[in-house]
């Protein structure tokens, strides 16, 4: 091997190499190409070890490698804490600052859904106009297809399809927020489905089934919808009402928090999933699956209410500091 050739090759990329791991801060972009350059020349100074291996320039290279190892090491725990900090702030905060309208979402759906559902079990008119016919023992009989939907798979198959099916409806309800319109037809659909199961079942006097298999999985997986939903609509909301923002720079903003919620809902739905994958077809008793799914809502109601109102305290404690701290130096 010519090892000035070699090294003459290589030298702009080494030099670069340094600078950036010598570099206070460094942009998403600039720390990826830390990584790669960081491979590159590791594998380069192998090479020149194991073939005519010159000291001085094995040395100036390890050294190179030996600072921009420590850059790499710190930018990927940085990664990490970036990780749980959108976990612990950003998801959670962007969820409590929408919670009035993921509220009445909620509160419109399960209207909805019990209106159809009441009208369902109790007039024979209304099953007649939506062609919904009194006789549905298919759906309704014990070992009917409402409760093998959820045991006519493997868990893990079923698992997966649930989690894609609800991950498919909540980004419409949060992408399709912004012409209001579709989010609300989307989300009605649901409620009136979820109705009109829930009032065959109570016309044939299986209300208790329904429940025992909706309760499990279907509390958490509601909310994840409804959450969805309320902050899609908010989108949508902001392209009407911007307030004192300009219209481009309100739904810039508010695009960021949907954007924020729709990554941090696919956690929750993968939860959701695997509860009604394993846990509602599960041969545990009714009480059981159902206090199992009441203590998964009431850890993410918990982590949202209790960790997204400090992330927002934070936040709005940052911006007034920073506010006071401008006024002070204009002054």
């Amino acid at each position: 091997m010519d090892t000035d050739a070699y090294s003459w090759a290589h030298q702009r990329s080494w030099r670069r190499l340094d600078q950036l791991s010598r570099q206070r801060k460094l942009t998403g972009g600039e720390a990826d190409e830390l990584v790669r350059r960081y491979r590159a020349a590791s594998q380069e100074l192998a090479r020149l070890q194991t073939r005519h291996p010159d000291p001085d320039l094995v040395t100036g290279l390890s050294a190179i490698l030996a600072r921009a190892r420590g850059r790499v090491l710190a930018a990927r725990s940085r990664t990490w804490r970036e990780v749980g900090r959108f976990f612990t702030h950003y998801f959670p905060a962007a969820v409590y600052r929408a919670w009035p309208w993921w509220s009445a979402v909620a509160l419109v759906f399960v209207t909805v859904a019990i209106v159809f559902g009441v009208l369902t079990a109790e007039s024979a008119s209304f099953r007649t106009a939506f062609g919904i016919p009194d006789d549905v023992p298919g759906l309704t009989r014990p070992g009917g297809a409402f409760e093998t939907y959820y045991t006519e798979h493997p868990n893990g198959a079923f698992a997966a399809k649930v989690w894609t099916n609800n991950a498919w409806v909540s980004a419409i309800a949060l992408f399709l927020g912004v012409l209001i319109l579709p989010a609300v037809y989307v989300l009605f659909m649901n409620a009136h489905g979820l109705g009109i199961t829930g009032g065959l079942m109570a016309e044939a006097g299986r209300l208790d089934s329904f429940f025992g298999f909706i309760l499990p999985h279907g509390t958490l997986e509601l909310t994840a919808i409804f959450v969805a939903g309320g902050v899609g609509l908010k989108l949508g909301w902001t392209l009407v009402d911007p307030g004192p923002s300009s219209r481009a720079a309100a739904l810039a903003r508010q695009g960021r928090a949907t954007a924020t919620v729709a990554l941090g809902l696919v956690g929750v739905l993968f939860v959701s999933g695997l509860l009604e994958g394993f846990v509602t077809p599960s041969g545990l008793p009714a009480a059981v699956r159902i206090a199992i799914g009441f203590a998964a809502e009431a850890a993410f109601l918990t982590y949202v209410l209790v960790l997204g109102r400090r992330a927002v305290a934070e936040q709005e404690q940052g911006s007034r500091l920073h506010e006071f701290s401008s006024a002070s130096t204009s002054a």
